[in-house]
């Protein structure tokens, strides 16, 4: 039986499996984050209703959200295919020690959880899920508060944008260190997010372990059999998760823009509610799952995979 993985080997697996994503998927949460931002503009549109007291028709204007392709459109026409990459410095920055913080985070609980409740029972798993979340939210956000500002930065092409260094001394000078932990409230809220998430990937990764002994096929074919598993039972489980806890997303990027209207998690939340709609809150789901579920499967099965073959000699 492999022996449990040091908090050092977390800290590697996490840097392999993290920054790559963070890379790749980087377009993609610039416009995740310009869809959920109180700065999109609404494209007015003229409705054709009915219901006037002699039967008539009117046409009213309302307000249409742009979709994920609209405003691609505009940031390659108007600020560059660079702008797309807005917020990797302190994403790459970010991603490593994020990653290693909550898994470590998240085993060392565990361990703890496991002597208080059912061994490896779903509320292990929850409780860990979210006491690594918690941590590693409030030690990260001060990054996470300079990636989303960069990235909801608008300047036009040949325009001189503000690097992380610049924007961190702005956010300093204008708001003081209170600026940097804007949006942890929604974050904490987001906790649920994570919970749902593992609750459901451990749920899976048991069922698959125990079909691994079950099935006649050869190790190698095993192996590969799991790993794929995994992969489909983090995707499965990201996704899920984030379609229920998506609406703290949106809350979150409103309370992180500058000078704006948006002051506390439920203060935002019924001014998106009342001015905007309860569609609102979802805003910029497409990408965030486009984003999310590779990206989680990508990380989770990776982490699974390296601690797997460095654990092997010591069977």
């Amino acid at each position: 039986e492999k022996v449990s993985c040091s908090p050092r080997l977390h800290l590697f697996d996490q840097k392999c499996g993290g920054t790559v994503g963070a890379i790749m998927t980087c377009p993609l949460e610039v416009l995740k984050t310009r869809l959920q931002s109180s700065g999109l503009t609404l494209r007015p549109v003229f409705q054709f209703q009915l219901g006037t007291f002699n039967g008539a028709g009117v046409i009213r204007p309302g307000p249409v959200t742009p979709g994920l392709l609209q405003v691609l459109r505009s940031i390659l026409e108007k600020e560059g295919p660079k702008s797309l990459f807005r917020g990797l410095g302190p994403n790459l920055v970010g991603v490593a020690p994020s990653r290693a913080i909550y898994f470590a985070a998240y085993s060392k609980s565990k361990e703890t959880f496991n002597g208080i409740f059912v061994p490896n029972s779903g509320i292990v798993h929850m409780s860990s899920a979210g006491f690594a979340a918690f941590v590693t939210n409030s030690l990260m956000n001060p990054i996470w508060m300079v990636k989303t500002r960069m990235q909801l930065e608008r300047k036009a092409r040949g325009e001189k944008k503000m690097n992380a260094l610049q924007c961190a001394r702005y956010v300093y000078k204008t708001e003081g260190m209170r600026g940097f932990y804007r949006g942890l409230t929604a974050s904490y809220a987001g906790i649920s997010e994570t919970m749902i998430c593992f609750l459901i990937y451990e749920t899976l990764k048991k069922y698959l372990v125990r079909s691994r002994f079950t099935t006649p096929d050869t190790d190698t074919e095993k192996g590969a059999s799991v790993f794929l598993g995994l992969m489909v039972a983090a995707a499965f489980a990201k996704g899920c998760a984030s379609c229920i806890a998506y609406p703290h997303e949106v809350i979150r990027t409103r309370l992180r823009e500058e000078g704006s209207k948006y002051k506390y998690f439920f203060q935002t939340a019924r001014l998106v509610a009342v001015e905007e709609g309860y569609a609102a809150f979802y805003r910029g789901l497409i990408p965030q799952l486009i984003r999310q579920i590779p990206n989680t499967a990508i990380v989770l099965s990776t982490y699974e995979l390296i601690v797997h073959l460095l654990g092997e000699p010591s069977k």
